[in-house]
């Protein structure tokens, strides 16, 4: 049994940690959020202490670990807002704790390199949660696809994910580009891992229209093109979608294949626990390719429309 902490325990993504924690047969000794809304802490760990301020959390298990060994961190789970996921991990680290970060795990390429050298200096590991990497379905597409490459086949890929979000959004640390990232950020980085995962590093990167609830464009990988879009705006459904009350469309498609994969969701990050407390969990060298890739699309010129434009901008 390890111990672990949770920062951002009132937020979206904490329950499936919680879940995971508990899953995998371990105990939380303290949970943080500067929002108090953690009852769901009663649903898997009611004894955890709760803190509103993350230099009390800090405190405490710092005093935990020198006053009781069998309370010493083993993980810190960090489900904070993105901006906070480099600054919490350096916490789990001077703890001597292992970390395991929602993604992304930081905002800007260059503090990978910075994570590097701290790990390097104390015994906890830096792990992030690459859940798309463990789906089943995947996998099995993956390991086609490896197959597929020798015959040199070069594939055609179209991913268009739009999934509507209300007014709170652009009020929320989520539409901060600061804090989130943006779209391409926040909701596309654990998509363009998968790409890449599957179809190998990027050769050129073309931004067709980057605005606050959309952004999309064309991606040469090493073995694939990609044309893709994202959008947390509504209207950007399909009219067939729309008329059935749905609010988030999903598409991925090889070589005109539709690639289903909505099922199987449940348990993926009960999956990337079980690989992480193994040894084999997702490292900063994992996340780089990602973060590089999304932290490009951020910067890059938008350019003028051209024939490998997503067909929604085309359009």
């Amino acid at each position: 049994m390890y111990n672990f902490a949770i920062t951002g325990v009132a937020g979206y993504i904490a329950p499936r940690h919680l879940r995971a924690i508990k899953d995998t047969g371990n105990h939380l000794l303290a949970a943080c959020d500067p929002h108090d809304s953690v009852g769901i802490l009663d649903s898997y760990f009611p004894e955890a202490a709760f803190f509103t301020e993350i230099e009390r959390f800090d405190r405490h298990l710092e005093k935990q670990r020198r006053k009781d060994p069998s309370k010493r961190l083993d993980f810190m789970t960090i489900c904070s807002p993105n901006h906070l996921h480099d600054a919490h991990v350096r916490l789990a680290l001077r703890l001597d704790a292992s970390a395991i970060c929602e993604k992304p795990l930081v905002m800007k390429p260059s503090n990978l390199d910075y994570l590097q050298q701290i790990e390097r200096e104390y015994p906890g590991t830096v792990n992030t949660v690459l859940q798309l990497r463990v789906h089943p379905r995947l996998l099995e597409l993956r390991k086609k696809l490896q197959a597929d490459r020798r015959h040199d086949k070069r594939h055609s890929i179209r991913l268009t994910y739009i999934t509507s979000r209300g007014t709170w959004y652009r009020y929320s640390w989520k539409g901060d580009e600061e804090k989130s990232g943006g779209v391409v950020t926040n909701i596309g980085i654990h998509f363009f891992d998968m790409l890449m995962w599957l179809f190998g590093p990027v050769a050129q990167n073309r931004v067709h229209v980057r605005e606050a609830e959309r952004v999309g464009g064309a991606l040469e990988l090493e073995n694939a093109d990609v044309q893709w879009f994202l959008s947390i705006d509504k209207n950007d459904l399909p009219e067939a979608v729309r008329e059935q009350g749905q609010r988030t469309y999903r598409s991925i498609t090889v070589d005109g294949e539709e690639i289903e994969f909505s099922g199987g969701f449940t348990d993926l990050h009960t999956r990337v626990y079980e690989e992480t407390l193994a040894g084999r969990g997702f490292r900063i060298d994992d996340a780089r390719p990602a973060i590089e890739l999304v932290y490009d699309i951020r910067q890059a010129p938008v350019t003028a429309k051209t024939g490998d434009a997503h067909p929604i901008l085309a359009g």
